[in-house]
């Protein structure tokens, strides 16, 4: 695909967050954070980079996107809905009873590849799909959104060694690095930098981006597609609560939605942010 026209899509990233906020203010619960914090990774993947039709969900030879941290599928339901996987009506129905979008995202819902939401195991499972992508000679890439915060977890480090040792160029793992976790500062709770370096000693290819340029983002899909022979990482450098002055940066918000009043606030931000544009 060529690129989009970069303005529309921030517009369209501002719709996103406005989205995200209704949803989760209807819902009254859910992850605010980590959800607006990768808008831009999603729409960036999704209107530029991932082969996929949401007409044939199950298409074949479509890439696969998935979301190991499920906590944030609000972003993501959104940008599904955006992009005609299902009408957009269904969001308001987030985490209500008998909807079909849960609090983690649930295999069956057209976009989704992976129940998930259980952290650390994404990476196991993208691996799966891409040994056996290449077992089938399917023309395939795998796209993995994890959080930084669940790269504590043991079990991403095993998959990142399996991904090297079979040299799954199919893989392309993409970090929200917004530095935040539900318990404080990544920093604070188990340090991992220098990040890309642990990335690249365990045989990957590890390139840096802004998480919110989008410009950024498509450079990075596009160089992490050309890398051969090992798995590609892409650390998203982000802003926990992205778009929203008091939600940006503050632990607090990793695991609340907005009050009316706060959700106002917020959409207030967002419409004179878009008139900015």
């Amino acid at each position: 695909m060529g690129r989009p026209d970069i303005l529309e899509l921030k517009k369209r990233a501002i719709e996103v967050r406005k989205d995200i906020l209704k949803m989760l203010n209807l819902a009254g619960s859910g992850h605010s954070g980590g959800s607006l914090s990768i808008v831009e990774i999603l729409l960036a993947l999704y209107y530029y980079k991932l082969k996929a039709d949401p007409k044939r969900p199950g298409w074949k030879e479509r890439d696969r996107f998935l979301l190991s941290k499920g906590h944030a599928c609000p972003a993501l339901y959104a940008v599904l809905a955006h992009k005609g996987y299902f009408p957009k009506e269904e969001l308001w129905g987030l985490r209500k009873l008998g909807s079909r979008l849960q609090g983690h995202p649930q295999f069956g819902l057209p976009g989704i590849e992976i129940s998930s939401g259980s952290l650390g195991q994404g990476l196991s499972i993208a691996n799966g799909i891409a040994l056996a992508a290449r077992l089938d000679k399917l023309p395939i890439r795998v796209y993995c959104l994890m959080g930084d915060g669940e790269t504590n977890e043991g079990q991403v480090w095993e998959a990142a060694m399996t991904a090297s040792h079979y040299k799954l160029d199919n893989v392309c793992a993409i970090i929200d690095f917004n530095k935040l976790q539900i318990d404080g500062f990544c920093c604070e709770v188990k340090g991992v930098m220098p990040y890309a370096d642990k990335w690249r000693d365990f045989g990957w290819h590890a390139i840096e981006a802004d998480g919110h340029d989008l410009a950024s983002l498509m450079d990075a899909y596009d160089a992490a597609e050309k890398v051969k022979g090992k798995p590609t990482v892409i650390i998203a450098h982000t802003i926990k609560g992205k778009g929203v002055s008091f939600i940006e940066n503050r632990v607090e918000w990793h695991g609340i939605a907005p009050k009316k009043d706060e959700y106002e606030k917020a959409v207030k931000e967002l419409d004179e942010a878009l008139k900015k544009l």
